[in-house]
């Protein structure tokens, strides 16, 4: 009989390594699936509470944020896209540099799919990751938000009305206060069972190595 865990995958939809991360635990859990089964809660963090609704061009903002040179950030990217397709993930071009936007609303819109199930939380997390890395799409924009809710069949009469309101906005903060008390700074971070932390995009065999590990414990 196989072991359940649970996994609160506390990220952002504009951190590549999320994606990154998830694609490589995908595929750890796939390996697997004949010892495991897992059920995945994408939980609430913003890299960037403080932007505007505009967005910043994100060389300038990397530059800034982590004191790194253009030629550096550069190399960074390289390194993210090379990482991406290890995974099976591809980054689309950043035509003219690209921007980097606030999420707040994406996350509320995430509060309110884990209540339809997990299921329908999964498949517009990925497609809000998409919406961001393939499509160089604005997740801060409500158009191009209810685009997405309507590509991954959810109601989105419901979703605009949630979009105009201030419906989720105390849940998610209420999330993310909670996961920043417990320590966790930066994204991704996997916790299991609600008491063991994988940090970072690691590569599949270290989470299959601690999946494994966990479940033996367990």
């Amino acid at each position: 009989m196989n072991k359940t865990l649970t996994l609160d995958i506390v990220s952002d939809v504009s951190c590549p390594w999320c994606i990154i991360g998830y694609k490589a635990l995908e595929q750890a859990l796939t390996n697997l699936s004949s010892e495991i089964d897992a059920t995945i809660t994408w939980q609430p963090f913003e890299l960037n509470p403080q932007m505007p609704p505009e967005g910043q061009e994100i060389t300038e903002h990397i530059t800034q944020k982590y004191g790194i040179s253009v030629e550096q950030a550069a190399e960074n990217r390289e390194a993210i896209v090379q990482r991406g397709l290890s995974v099976g993930y591809e980054f689309a071009e950043r035509r003219g540099g690209g921007m980097i936007y606030n999420t707040f609303n994406a996350h509320r819109l995430l509060h309110w799919a884990v209540e339809l199930g997990r299921d329908k939380q999964m498949a517009l997390k990925l497609a809000l990751f998409d919406l961001y890395f393939k499509e160089n799409g604005n997740p801060s924009d409500f158009e191009q938000l209810l685009i997405v809710v309507d590509k991954v069949g959810l109601d989105v009469a419901e979703a605009k009305a949630i979009l105009h309101s201030d419906k989720f906005m105390a849940e998610v903060r209420k999330q993310q206060q909670h996961y920043q008390a417990a320590g966790i700074s930066s994204v991704p971070a996997v916790i299991v069972n609600n008491k063991h932390l994988i940090s970072g995009g690691q590569p599949v065999e270290i989470f299959e190595k601690a999946l494994k590990q966990i479940a033996d414990e367990e």
